[in-house]
């Protein structure tokens, strides 16, 4: 037999974790596998269950939209898990217990691991969404020392959000619209500051409506960054780049968040250094 991991989700059809994951247990010749399982809500609980059971299943990535329906059916929380209310990888662990974890803020926060190595006079963020990849990123961010402006259909539930997990922070809740018009704002200078536009909503996905979002409302070297990985060049990033800004795509969370996954999967960490050709295979 063979060990395995996989990612689940309704639809799944579109995931690129298994691609993500194949290639790496590819580059480091490891007798495993990593698969995609379609599975709908009302059948989430039998999944876990028979799962449970399978002595060569060493976990699940977990995406839309069961992030927080999964989490009373783990044996344990990790800290972070808890903290953000969303977990996107199960783990069986040696003593046959399913850890509910949540990689997705390391994820999110590893394309910008550089730059916030440095001190700064000031971090805020925009961003938009307010479902379970958007809890991990306030978490993230929060816990940067980035004020944030939370905007979603429901400014009430935004609010509730910044409330739930930074209710010290001095944030502000807005409606999507607020970001769609031109602001004449006069934006004071921004050096030594680091200002975040993010898209952590589904809005620009195939399928999906574009996200309305006018560059006006950027401070000067803001950096734009899309977590939709379908299409990887977005309508939102393309016009940032129109306006001047430096952009981070969908993939850089992917991989990043894959990574510390994979490693609780199969106890080795991933060959990062091939990055670039991942990439390239995840775009084709």
């Amino acid at each position: 037999m063979t060990r395995y991991a996989e990612v689940i989700g309704d639809p799944i059809r579109q995931s690129k974790s298994p691609a993500i994951h194949e290639f790496w247990i590819e580059k480091l010749g490891l007798a495993a596998e990593y698969r995609a399982q379609h599975v709908e809500s009302a059948a989430l609980e039998d999944f876990i269950a028979e799962r449970r059971g399978d002595a060569d299943w060493r976990g699940c990535n977990v995406t839309m939209p069961h992030k927080q329906a999964i989490m009373p059916l783990m044996d344990r929380l990790e800290p972070l898990a808890k903290r953000v209310g969303a977990v996107n990888t199960v783990v069986k662990a040696s003593d046959g217990k399913l850890v509910g974890r949540n990689t997705d803020v390391a994820g999110f926060l590893e394309p910008l691991s550089v730059r916030l190595r440095s001190k700064h006079y000031f971090r805020m963020a925009r961003v938009i969404g307010t479902g379970g990849a958007a809890r991990a990123i306030v978490a993230g961010l929060a816990g940067e020392g980035f004020t944030l402006v939370l905007a979603g259909r429901n400014p009430d539930k935004a609010q509730a959000l910044l409330d739930e997990l930074d209710p010290r922070g001095e944030h502000h809740a807005a409606p999507l619209s607020h970001f769609a018009d031109v602001t004449d704002f006069a934006f004071d200078d921004r050096e030594g500051c680091c200002d975040l536009v993010v898209n952590a909503s589904p809005l620009g996905m195939r399928g999906q409506p574009p996200l309305a979002f006018d560059w006006s409302h950027a401070p000067p070297g803001s950096i734009a960054y899309d977590i939709v990985t379908d299409p990887v060049e977005t309508e939102f990033l393309r016009k940032a780049r129109e306006a001047g800004f430096e952009t981070i795509d969908g993939l850089a969370m992917l991989i990043g968040q894959a990574a510390a996954a994979f490693t609780h999967f199969f106890g080795v960490e991933p060959p990062r250094d091939h990055d670039a050709e991942l990439r390239e295979r995840l775009m084709t």
